[in-house]
């Protein structure tokens, strides 16, 4: 009972309902639609609980680190805080969330500033990255640096004034739109080989153990 519970249900439940879920694409009917619907909104109802999960799992995590780290660890200290900045913006969130609340006030001046921080660290980042992945080191690594100075350059005043914008946007619109189209098929048909593989129980690692 515990092993049909533990993994045959499950297997079950996705076997039957991705089965279903494909078959409506193909049958335009009222009750496909229906159906569709509302195991449509079932799932958002169903996703809405990850949040719950990823909050008592994101507490449990933080509590055991301070329970079981030496108390002058830097540990002790990030996870303390990660602990209060949460709890104190959840009992602020309960008193409202509108303009002109101390929700809104911290969220304004103290998360969207962190966050555009970390954003913008990104384009150190991305320079680092370009810098080791465009060295000219064989005739693909050349074609991709040329190309990718030809596009920078492109979107730049100066690009215009040397009449690169016509030929970024071609760069752009054909050879890039080109295998971005290839990547985007290869997405799909992986995706559909995941799926068809969870759906008739080849893939069990979802389940767990």
């Amino acid at each position: 009972m515990r092993r049909f519970l533990g993994r045959t249900l499950p297997l079950l439940i996705v076997l039957v309902f991705g089965v279903l879920g494909a078959i409506q694409y193909f049958v335009p009917h009222r009750i496909s639609q229906v159906f569709y619907k509302t195991v449509l909104a079932w799932s958002i109802g169903v996703a809405s609980m990850a949040v719950i999960t990823a909050a008592i799992s994101f507490l449990r995590y933080h509590y055991k680190r301070i329970m079981t780290t030496g108390s002058r660890s830097q540990d002790v200290l990030y996870s303390s805080v990660a602990l209060v900045a949460f709890i104190a913006m959840l009992g602020f969130g309960i008193f409202g969330t509108e303009k002109g609340s101390i929700f809104y006030q911290i969220y304004q001046n103290v998360f969207v500033p962190i966050n555009s921080t970390i954003f913008s660290l990104l384009a150190f980042y991305m320079a680092s990255a370009s810098y080791r992945a465009f060295r000219a080191k064989t005739f693909e690594s050349a074609l991709l640096l040329i190309a990718a100075i030809i596009v920078i350059l492109g979107t730049t005043s100066l690009g215009s004034a040397l009449m690169l914008d016509k030929f970024t946007i071609w760069v752009m619109n054909v050879p890039n739109l080109a295998q971005k189209r290839g990547i985007l098929i290869g997405i799909g048909l992986g995706a559909t080989a995941t799926s068809l593989k969870i759906i008739l129980g080849i893939e069990k690692n979802w389940l767990g153990g």
